[in-house]
């Protein structure tokens, strides 16, 4: 996969410069997971949701729940979820003690879909960060945790 080839960003300030560099990689490597996502119909989004529901509970889960293990937050998840489920990768259900609530449950067919690209991204994230070494990837993990909190 062919890698934009540009010069560092140049801004006044340090901490604008490497925001607007986590913007550039951030780009990058989302545009190159969602070709991937593509050859099988999916988006990142609702790739999301069927990793969600696949760690979830077997049970299923409710759209609520999704949305806030969501990496990217999207304002309708009920959408999102009607979308897998006329893929049949998703299907819903009312649970018989409260049919207020309705879970969200990982199909057969999403669980292959998924099966299917375990590998691939896998593949896809080690070509991605293939320059770093191992300690630097543990290293630019515990920065960008470092960066998200607040003090």
């Amino acid at each position: 996969m062919a890698t934009r080839t540009r010069k560092p960003v140049r801004a006044a300030l340090p901490e604008a410069a490497t925001y607007l560099e986590l913007l550039v990689t951030q780009d990058q490597l989302a545009g190159e997971a969602a070709s991937l996502l593509g050859t099988h119909d999916l988006t990142p989004q609702q790739y999301n949701v069927l990793r969600i529901l696949r760690g979830g509970d077997a049970g299923g889960l409710p759209c609520q729940v999704i949305g806030e293990r969501m990496i990217q937050r999207v304002p309708d998840v009920t959408r999102l979820v009607d979308r897998l489920e006329a893929a049949k990768l998703v299907e819903r259900a009312r649970i018989a003690e409260d049919r207020r609530v309705v879970l969200v449950r990982i199909t057969n067919a999403g669980r292959d879909v998924l099966a299917k690209l375990d590998a691939p991204v896998d593949a896809l994230h080690k070509q991605q960060f293939a320059a770093l070494a191992p300690a630097e990837l543990a290293e630019l993990q515990r920065l960008l945790q470092k960066a998200r909190e607040r003090r």
